[in-house]
Formats: C-alpha cells, sequence, structure tokens
C-alpha cells in the first residue's frame, strides 16, 4: 500500500504540470521536457528499460542519441537528490523510502490518501509530451487514458465514501468532478442525483434528471438506464412504524428470498425497510447486515442498481469498521472488490480483495469468495497462471465452505483460464463440473455462463454441432433471464460458429448484436466488451468491413483506460491439448 507521507523528503508530481519537492519546500525544475519523459517513464513501466530502449523511443532525432539519454539522466540525478538512486542498464530508479510519487498513491492508495494530491482529476504530464516521439507519444496516451480512468474511479468512491461518514457536501463535490470527467458514465449521473437528494436539494436533483436525460438523448439517442431513474425516485424516509429484533430478522429473511428467486422489486423493498428499522433500532450489526443484504440483492438482481448496491455498501463499511466487526468488514470489502472487478477497475478491486483477506481471519467463505475474485481479476489482466493457482485454491476453499455457488463460479473461471490457454479438455473438465454443482444447488439462472464457455470449448475442437446446439441453449436461457452478461457471452460465440460455417454476413450481425446486449444497462461485465470487441476486430479485418477502424480504436481506448489483456481463443480445430 502506498501512503501520502506528512513531510516526505521528496514528492514527484507527475499529475498535472510536473514537478520535484524537496522537504525543504523547494521545487526542482527541468529544462528539458524529454527529462521528465523519461523519469515518467521509469516509475510507471512494468520492468527496467534497457538504455537502447530509452534512445530508440526519444531520442533518436538527436546526432549523439546515447549522450542526449546521458545528459537527461544527469538532469533527473540532481533533480531527485543524493537520496535517490538511478544507474545501470536496464535502467533502474530508486527513491528514498518516504518519497511519493503523486501516480503510485493515486493508483494503490486507499480514497483518502488519493483526494489529497493537488493533481488529481489533471493530465498526466499536462502540456509536456515530447515532440518527435512518436512511440513515446503512444506509450503516454494509453498511459493518460489509464490515470484518467482511475481518476474517476477514485472521485467516485470519495464520493461514495464521504457520504457514508454523513459528509454530503464533500460528496457532491467529489460525485461532480467525476460526471464532469466522464459525463455520459450513469453511475457518476445516478450518484451525483441520488446526493442531491439525499442532502435535501429536489430542485437540483430535478435539474440534473432533466440535464442527463437530454445529454443522452442528443448524444447516444437512447434515454438513461434504470440506475438513473432509481436515483430520482431516491427519498430520505422516515418511517415511525414500531420494529423490534424479530421484526427485522424477518424483513431480511423474507426480502433476501425474494431476492433469490427474482423478485427484485419486492426483495429490495423489504430489505430497505429493514434497514431503516435496523437504524431506528441503533443495532449495529443488524444494520450492517441489513445493508449487506440489501446491496446483494441490488448487485446481482440484474436490474442495472449496482450504483445503489454499492452505496449501500460504503454505509455498512462505515459501520462495520467504527463498531469492529471484522467479518463483516471482510465480506463487505470482498463486494466490493467484486463491483470494482466487473468495472475493470483491477487495482482498485484488488485492494478491496486484499483487505478482505485480511479482516477475514477464520471466515472460510469470505477468504474462498475473496480469492476466487482475485483469481478473476488476475484472469482479465491476462495473468492465467497466476489465475489458474488462485482459482483451483479458490474452488477447493469454497467446496470445503460449504459455499457450491462460488465453487461453481470459480469453476466456470477456471473453464475460461483453460480456453484462453488453449487447454479445451481441461476446460471441459471444470466446466461440466461447474454445471454439475450449479444444478445441484438449483442454480439454474447461473448456467448460461458456463454452457457459453463451453461452447466456444466445442468450437476450438471443431465439433460445430455440438457447439451451435450448447450455445443455442445458453443463449434461449440467457434471453429468458435477460442476463446481459450471459447473452452476450452466448452471442459472441454463436457468430463465431456461423462464420466458421461461412455465414459471414450473419457473424458480423450477430456479434454486433452481442456487443449492444452486454452494454445493454450501466453495470456491465466490462471484460465482456472488451472480448467481444477483439472478436468484432479479427473479424473486420478479416472481412474488410469499413467499421473495423472505428472497433480497433475503442477496443484500444478500452484496454488503455483498463489495464485488461483481452486474449483470445485458439482457432477451431487448433486447441493446444
Amino acid at each position: 500500500m502506498v501512503a501520502i507521507i506528512d513531510r516526505p523528503s521528496l514528492t514527484v508530481q507527475l499529475l498535472g504540470r510536473p514537478r520535484i519537492l524537496r522537504s525543504a519546500g523547494e521545487a526542482y525544475e527541468f529544462r528539458s521536457r524529454k527529462s521528465w519523459a523519461v523519469l515518467a517513464y521509469l516509475l510507471l513501466s512494468e520492468r527496467a528499460p534497457s538504455r537502447a530502449h530509452l534512445t530508440g523511443m526519444l531520442f533518436g532525432e538527436a546526432d549523439d542519441p546515447a549522450r542526449a539519454l546521458r545528459w537527461c539522466l544527469a538532469e533527473i540525478r540532481r533533480g531527485l537528490g543524493d537520496d535517490a538512486a538511478l544507474d545501470g542498464d536496464p535502467v533502474t530508479v530508486a527513491l528514498p523510502s518516504d518519497a511519493v510519487v503523486d501516480v503510485q498513491v493515486l493508483i494503490r492508495g486507499t480514497w483518502e490518501e488519493a483526494v489529497r494530491l493537488p493533481g488529481v482529476g489533471a493530465e498526466l504530464l499536462d502540456g509536456l509530451a515530447p515532440r518527435y516521439a512518436g512511440a513515446y507519444e503512444t506509450w503516454l496516451i494509453s498511459q493518460q487514458r489509464h490515470v484518467a480512468a482511475v481518476s474517476e474511479a477514485v472521485l467516485h468512491e470519495a464520493a461514495l465514501g464521504s457520504m457514508s461518514g454523513g459528509d454530503l457536501n464533500a460528496a457532491l463535490g467529489y460525485a461532480l468532478r467525476a460526471s464532469t470527467m466522464s459525463p455520459l458514465d450513469e453511475n457518476h449521473q445516478a450518484l451525483l442525483i441520488r446526493l442531491y437528494r439525499l442532502a435535501g436539494d429536489d430542485e437540483a436533483a430535478e435539474r440534473q434528471y432533466a440535464a442527463c436525460r437530454e445529454l443522452f438523448h442528443r448524444e447516444l439517442g437512447v434515454p438513461p438506464g434504470p440506475a438513473i431513474d432509481a436515483a430520482y425516485r431516491e427519498r430520505v424516509h422516515v418511517d415511525a412504524s414500531a420494529f423490534d429484533e424479530v421484526t427485522i430478522d424477518a424483513l431480511i429473511e423474507a426480502g433476501s428470498a425474494a431476492a433469490a428467486a427474482g423478485s427484485i422489486e419486492a426483495g429490495i423493498e423489504s430489505l430497505g425497510l429493514a434497514a431503516e428499522l435496523a437504524d431506528r433500532a441503533d443495532d449495529p450489526p443488524r444494520r450492517v447486515t441489513t445493508r449487506l443484504a440489501l446491496a446483494e440483492a441490488l448487485i446481482h438482481g440484474l436490474g442495472g442498481l449496482d450504483e445503489q448496491g454499492l452505496s449501500r455498501l460504503y454505509e455498512a463499511d462505515e459501520i462495520a469498521r467504527t463498531h469492529r466487526l471484522r467479518a463483516a468488514v471482510a465480506e463487505i470489502r470482498a463486494e466490493l472488490g467484486y463491483v470494482d472487478f466487473l468495472r475493470a477497475r483491477y487495482d482498485r478491486a484488488e485492494r478491496w480483495l486484499t483487505d478482505a483477506l485480511t479482516y477475514a481471519d477464520d471466515a472460510p467463505k469470505i477468504r474462498a469468495k475473496a480469492t476466487t475474485y482475485l483469481g478473476a481479476v488476475a484472469s482479465d489482466r491476462g495473468d492465467l497462471d497466476r489465475a489458474r493457482r488462485l482459482l483451483e485454491s479458490a474452488a477447493d476453499m469454497s467446496e470445503a465452505a460449504g459455499a457450491p455457488r462460488q465453487q461453481a463460479y470459480g469453476l466456470a473461471m477456471l473453464g475460461r483460464v483453460e480456453l484462453l490457454s488453449g487447454r479445451s479438455a481441461a476446460a471441459e473438465a471444470w466446466l461440466a463440473r461447474s454445471m454439475a454443482v450449479a444444478q445441484h444447488d438449483h442454480w439454474l439462472a447461473f448456467l448460461p455462463w458456463p454452457q457459453a464457455i463451453l461452447g466456444e470449448v466445442k468450437l476450438v475442437q471443431g465439433d460445430l454441432t455440438a457447439a451451435a446446439a450448447v450455445l443455442e441453449q445458453a443463449f434461449a436461457r440467457a434471453c429468458q433471464l435477460r442476463d446481459p452478461c450471459w447473452e452476450g457471452m452466448s452471442a459472441r460465440a454463436l457468430a463465431l460458429v456461423a462464420e466458421a460455417r461461412g455465414e459471414t454476413d450473419r457473424a458480423f450481425a450477430i456479434m454486433i448484436d452481442a456487443l449492444a446486449r452486454c452494454n445493454r444497462l450501466a453495470d456491465p461485465y466490462v471484460w465482456l466488451e472488451g472480448y467481444i470487441l477483439d472478436a468484432l476486430c479479427r473479424l473486420g479485418c478479416a472481412h474488410g468491413h469499413p467499421e473495423t477502424p472505428e472497433w480497433t480504436d475503442a477496443l484500444h481506448l478500452l484496454t488503455d483506460r483498463t489495464r485488461m489483456l483481452v486474449q483470445r481463443a485458439p482457432e477451431p480445430g487448433g486447441s493446444r491439448d
């Protein structure tokens, strides 16, 4: 964890107009923008670059590229001071132990730490992109997109955290900044409208709601989704009805049962009332329990209401931490990690999930859940070996803890890992086991996900008939459930089946429809959008489709912002078993 130290010996600010500050208060100014470029590259790259790589990237036009690099490195050493080290080939940089680099705090710190940064929300190396350095500019654009996405996530998180702590003014400020950065993000808009309601400013909420609807019609030609309407309907409830522990527990039981059976609205109503009554009873464990149950109903209920669920989770986290309910904190943070995983905010997800393991102590179900989601994050990022280790461990933990649904989910993700690794036989075995566990637990709503992956396994194995049969069943079930994720995954694979059969026009039509389906609600599984876009780009390149550049740009923007690594299963008949 990177933290802000009150009086660090060295502060490197790369957000906005960059500068270096020392503990005495003086700032060091580089004479060359390429010195900033080299320093940023050294601090943000995953691996130490060679001198040849740096000279080729930034100094190709110089008369003596190696000398130009040495001059920049010398200037960086002067800027960092005697307590830092910068040398070698590859070039490594070592800062003092108490040094603060703002981008590292933004990416890995808590929201409380990140919002203290003077440049949060500003562009990385604002106005200092080096000229005549094409390869570096490409890298910098990618980094700027990622930093912008992380800044949005931090501001959104800060708004939720401030709201849960009762500081609505601060929450509104953070929410406004997030919505300004990305005005077409429904979750930012929904949070802002909800905060106006909670602050008692109904007029501002109505203005924001009207402005949001007008913006979506003008820019996208569609109305905003259900998250916006739900936020607009938000009211501050004051319920004077009688309450006791039995009533609260009965409402939790009834609401959870209704949500699990698919009656989401009835479940949310019962659980919302239970939360209000628990507040009035000033019963901290039940205040947490009701919010957790309500959040799970909102997040897992296929209604596009993740944002409301997040609000409840942050409220629950505040209460649980205040009253030192460690197991509850662990469970809450596992759910927060899951939502950030879905939204492809992988650094934030890993932080929540690691916290969940820290707080879980002797809670095996929570440890299994957090480990499962950590494996899913690793899979989305393309680290398949780590994903395999985590998911295999999590599946065993889930089985031992008596958590069959968590086990089924983890086994399905293991099947996806093996599919992307080119091991179709292993993938088929994991997926068959996932479906068996889900069926035994009567979790039929989950089956389209492992079925969709299994259909792609059959396609890789060259069995088009079996692939089509499995995928058509998965797609039909997903449509009955109205699950955008399941629909998109199965439709993507059906498009590949159509292409394998030589039905090119139909393949494009199905793939484009798959992309629209997976983004139907404000809380999609973002990795799936990348997976579908990648397949669409491949189809477009193979057949010269005129919209291929547009799809390619969309994929690059998505991967730059999220740092997901979209990997592709082998071609039909190309399994590496």
